[in-house]
């Protein structure tokens, strides 16, 4: 059984959804981004204070505060874990890769979790978030496809990838991923 993954994915391919069942199902960290990076800052660490003062700016965490953030969590006791949202282009792929050397846990898969981009904009609406709407979505998209999907091709090279229909139900992708992981 694998044990070390990430997942991949434009905004709204349900790469949280699938990464929380894999979690739970095998006892692994879901290390999400976006959600290390909150809880930092609920944690009033030096970490998190200086995410605060960027985010409060409007601006981007940079990548070396984000991946100390992922390092810090990776160090944690796991059985597993998986890695959602992070890298987001190769600079950081290069950076967790020495990383993940260095703590002898390297990466075992990486699932592609791909929709088309009709269904990825029809999701997005329905999940009613105020920032959410046809423009900014059609932005996010255009913003993933030039600095994430280089990172697909990067994988599949590395033999670690693996494509996973994501606009199927949640169950069969759920299913299609423990199949994959086996």
């Amino acid at each position: 059984m694998k044990k070390h993954l990430l997942f991949l994915g434009p905004p709204g391919a349900g790469k949280g959804t699938q990464a929380a069942v894999v979690s739970k199902d095998n006892s692994y960290l879901h290390l999400s981004t976006g959600d290390l990076l909150r809880k930092e800052i609920e944690l009033n660490s030096d970490l998190g204070n200086q995410v605060k003062d960027i985010m409060n700016k409007g601006q981007l965490v940079n990548d070396n505060l984000v991946l100390e953030i992922v390092k810090k969590n990776l160090h944690k006791n796991n059985k597993g874990w998986i890695l959602d949202g992070y890298p987001r282009n190769l600079s950081q792929v290069d950076s967790l890769n020495k990383v993940l050397i260095n703590l002898n846990q390297p990466l075992e898969i990486v699932f592609y979790l791909d929709v088309p981009d009709e269904v990825l904009i029809k999701r997005l609406l329905s999940r009613g978030r105020k920032d959410d709407n046809e423009k900014t979505i059609k932005t996010r998209l255009k913003i993933y496809k030039e600095t994430t999907e280089p990172l697909i091709e990067y994988y599949k090279e590395l033999s670690l990838l693996e494509y996973i229909k994501a606009d199927e139900d949640l169950k069969t992708v759920s299913d299609d991923i423990k199949y994959k992981m086996a």
